[in-house]
C-alpha cells in the first residue's frame, strides 16, 4: 500500500487546546447516576454513597468539564427537587426517559463529586427551558453561586453548603429543536427564552459563560436556519452554541461508519460559518465558539426498539442504552477525538455523553465490579497527551470508496505539541484489512526519539471488554517506529488508533 504523509512545523499551528476539550456528561437517564457513579452500601462507597471505584476510573479517564443534569432529563428538571434533606425530596416521573426520578442523588451530590475527582473537575450546569424559564434559571444561580445574605444562598448554606459552587459555564436548555424535547420550541421561540435568560444571568453574575443550544444533529430539517435565528437574538448575549452528533453504523456500512469523523468536521465547519455569518451580519467584533456537548458512538437503533416498545413503565434507574464497545467502535471513537483536536481554535468545550453506564466509556455491576470499555482508552490518552497546541496536519494519504462520503483518506490524524515542547501524534487507520505505512516530516521541532508508540487493535474488530473479560482489550506498544534525520517512520496496524510520543 501507498505510504501516507504529512508535516509538521511549528509556525504552521490550529490553536491551543482547551481543558473543557475532554469534559463528559452525567444525566439522569438509566444508571448513569444510580448504581454508576453513586450507590450508597457498595463495598467501595464513601459516607456519602459516591462508588470509589468509578471515582478512580474517572481520574485515570482524565475527564474535565462535566455537563449535568441533562440531556432530555434537564426539560422537565426542578432543580428544587434536588437540594436539601434527601429524606424530604420528592420522586418524580421523568417524561424524557419512562422512569422514576428518586432525586437522592441531587445538586450538592453532584458538586461533592466533582470535588472528589478533582481540581481539574469544572461544574456545566444546564438549565430547564423547557417546562420553566428566567424566573427559574436565576434561582438556580442564586442558589449555586451567591455568597449569602439572600434567602436562596441563605437556603444553600443551612443545607450544608456554606461555599458557593462557582458554576460558571451554564447551558440555555437543551435540544430544543427536537420535537422529542420535553417544551420544544421554534427558533424564534427559543431564541427568545433564551435571550432573556441569558441577559437576566448576566444581571445577576457576569461573569458567566453561556450555551445556547444549537441544532440536535446536522440532519435536523432546520439545521443552520436554526444556528441563524437564535444566535440573531443571543449573539452577544452568549459565549458558545452547542452541537450534538452520534454515530453508528447503518445498513452494515462498515466503511463509512469509519469515516464518521469527515461528518463530524463538517458538522463543525458548517456551524463555524454560520456563526461568523451571523457576527459579520451585525457586524459584531465577537467571535462564537463552539460547545460539542454531546459526542460518542452510540447504537440509537436499539434505543428506538425500546423506545417503541411497552416494555417500559417509570423504573428506577433502568439499564438503558448500555452499548458495549467494540475495537471497530474504539478506532471511529479516536477519529472523532482528533476531529475535536483539529478544531480546537474554535471548538472550546466538548463533553463526551455519557460518563458510566449509559454510552459510556465506564460500566459498572450493581454491588460489583467497574471496568473500562474500548472507548476509554482513546479518550484517557488523548486528554493526557493532548495538552498544548495544535499543530496544522495536512495528509497526503491512500483513499478509500465510502457509500455516505465518497473517496476519504485511510489516514485521519492530528498532533499536539506540549509546553515542553514534545510533540503526541494521534493517528487512525481506517482500513480493515492493510496496515498503512506513514512517513511524518518534523521541520523545527527539535524532536530526537521516539518516546512511545501505543496501538489499539485486535486481530478481531468485534472484541470488547465485559463483565466477564474486562480486560480483554487494553493499548500495547507497536514495534519498529523509528524517528530518523527528522523523519518519523511507522506502520499503522489495519483498524486500529494510535498513539505516538516525540520527544
Amino acid at each position: 500500500m501507498r505510504t501516507a504523509h504529512f508535516t509538521l512545523d511549528p509556525a504552521f499551528t490550529v490553536g491551543e487546546v482547551n481543558p473543557r476539550l475532554f469534559g463528559s456528561f452525567v444525566e439522569h437517564l438509566g444508571r448513569c447516576v444510580y448504581t454508576g457513579i453513586f450507590e450508597p452500601g457498595h463495598p467501595t462507597a464513601d459516607a456519602e454513597g459516591l462508588r470509589g471505584d468509578v471515582l478512580d476510573l474517572v481520574r485515570e479517564l482524565g475527564v474535565t468539564t462535566l455537563r449535568y443534569p441533562g440531556g432530555n432529563f434537564v426539560s422537565g428538571y426542578k432543580w428544587e427537587d434536588s437540594v436539601g434533606p434527601v429524606e424530604d425530596r420528592p420522586r418524580r416521573l421523568d417524561l424524557a426517559w419512562r422512569s422514576t426520578e428518586t432525586n437522592r442523588f441531587g445538586l450538592s451530590e453532584y458538586v461533592d463529586f466533582l470535588r472528589k475527582v478533582g481540581p481539574q473537575a469544572e461544574p456545566m450546569m444546564a438549565v430547564n427551558l423547557g417546562t420553566r424559564g428566567v424566573a427559574e434559571a436565576l434561582e438556580l444561580l442564586e442558589y449555586a453561586n451567591h455568597p449569602s445574605g439572600t434567602a436562596l444562598s441563605d437556603l444553600r448554606s443551612a443545607h450544608g453548603d456554606k461555599d458557593p459552587f462557582g458554576i460558571k459555564v451554564w447551558c440555555l436548555g437543551n435540544e430544543m429543536d427536537g420535537p422529542w424535547q420535553t417544551g420544544h420550541k421554534t427558533a424564534e421561540e427559543y431564541g427568545r427564552i433564551a435571550a432573556e435568560t441569558a441577559r437576566a444571568m448576566r444581571q445577576m453574575d457576569p461573569s458567566v459563560e453561556l450555551v445556547a443550544c444549537g441544532s440536535s444533529s446536522q440532519s435536523m430539517p432546520t439545521f443552520a436556519e436554526w444556528e441563524a435565528t437564535v444566535l440573531a437574538q443571543t449573539y452577544e448575549l452568549v459565549d458558545y452554541i452547542s452541537l450534538h452528533a452520534y454515530y453508528e453504523p447503518q445498513d452494515g456500512d462498515l466503511d463509512s461508519f469509519l469515516a464518521s469523523a469527515v461528518d463530524m468536521e463538517s458538522f463543525i465547519e458548517n456551524v463555524v460559518a454560520t456563526c461568523d455569518h451571523v457576527g459579520a451580519r451585525l457586524k459584531s467584533q465577537k467571535r462564537i465558539n463552539l460547545s460539542f456537548d454531546e459526542w460518542n458512538v452510540w447504537y440509537t437503533s436499539r434505543w428506538h426498539e425500546i423506545e417503541n416498545s411497552d416494555a417500559r413503565d417509570w423504573p428506577e434507574a433502568p439499564r438503558l442504552l448500555e452499548d458495549n464497545y467494540s475495537v471497530l467502535d474504539a478506532v471511529v471513537f479516536g477519529s472523532l477525538l482528533i476531529a475535536l483536536l483539529r478544531h480546537a481554535d474554535r471548538v472550546t468545550v466538548a463533553c463526551l455523553a455519557q460518563l458510566v453506564n449509559v454510552i459510556a466509556p465506564i460500566m459498572t455491576e450493581p454491588g460489583g465490579p467497574a471496568w473500562r470499555q474500548t472507548t476509554f482508552f482513546p479518550f484517557a490518552q488523548a486528554s493526557r497527551y493532548g495538552r498544548g497546541r495544535v499543530l496544522d496536519v495536512r495528509v497526503d494519504s491512500p483513499t478509500y470508496d465510502t457509500k455516505k462520503y465518497g473517496e476519504t483518506d485511510l489516514l485521519h490524524a492530528t498532533a499536539v505539541r506540549a509546553d515542553d515542547g514534545t510533540v503526541t501524534v494521534f493517528a487512525v487507520n481506517r482500513s480493515r484489512t492493510e496496515p498503512l505505512p506513514l512517513e511524518v516530516a518534523l521541520s523545527g521541532l527539535g524532536l530526537t526519539s521516539v518516546a512511545e508508540h501505543s496501538v489499539l487493535a485486535d486481530a478481531d474488530p468485534d472484541a470488547r471488554n465485559t463483565l466477564e473479560e474486562p480486560e480483554r482489550v487494553t493499548p500495547r506498544p507497536a514495534e519498529g517506529t523509528s524517528l530518523d534525520e527528522g523523519t518519523l517512520s511507522a506502520v499503522l496496524e489495519p483498524l486500529s488508533w494510535n498513539v505516538i510520543r516525540l520527544a
